[in-house]
């Protein structure tokens, strides 16, 4: 629950004797404290909200409205995403940790705040901008983002889309293998 409704804690689904096994084993079940009265109110307060009334259901549509608009875009334009296509949550890949650090200071540069994820928590070349889609947001903002998104795109390399890729990644490796071959001066000493 700790995403979804912005509170502390979780919960695990399984049977009874896993759910057994980590009440014996588990040093988060041990020395960790149950989710709070306040924080399961809230969840169940949620629920019935967005379950049970109008403005509920309707901000479900917006948010997928909002959500769809989001990725059909950044798809659309070249940038790789994953992440299951009804979630909110859009992580876009990045790749590497210079990326990240560019793509999180020019962001911010242009007030956009981000969410990025790089290396334990993904893989080495698995690094992410994390972008969380509201109903809250309006078109408006997820096109200024959008815009954001394109102009960075030129500095940092962030379309690597084989679908569509960008000409300064197709000049880095054209550079890359076009370049000639020179031995380092070690190599050149043990040759000779």
């Amino acid at each position: 629950f700790s995403k979804s409704f912005g509170a502390c804690g979780g919960y695990i689904a399984s049977s009874k004797d896993i759910i057994a096994h980590l009440r014996r084993e588990s040093h988060a079940h041990t020395y960790a404290s149950p989710m709070s009265p306040p924080v399961a109110r809230q969840i169940i307060a949620s629920m019935t909200c967005i379950t049970s009334t109008e403005e509920g259901k309707r901000r479900l549509r917006r948010l997928a409205d909002n959500t769809s608009y989001f990725r059909n875009e950044l798809r659309k334009r070249g940038y790789i995403i994953y992440g299951d296509s009804h979630s909110p949550v859009i992580p876009m890949i990045l790749f590497t940790l210079a990326n990240i650090c560019a793509f999180a200071k020019e962001c911010l540069n242009r007030g956009l705040a981000t969410v990025i994820v790089a290396f334990p928590a993904t893989t080495m070349l698995g690094a992410r901008a994390r972008f969380c889609i509201s109903a809250s947001h309006t078109r408006e903002q997820i096109d200024r983002v959008l815009a954001i998104l394109e102009e960075l795109d030129p500095m940092i390399g962030l379309k690597m889309s084989t679908n569509r890729p960008t000409s300064a990644f197709m000049d880095f490796w054209r550079h890359f293998w076009t370049r000639p071959a020179t031995p380092t001066r070690a190599v050149e000493e043990m040759v000779g």
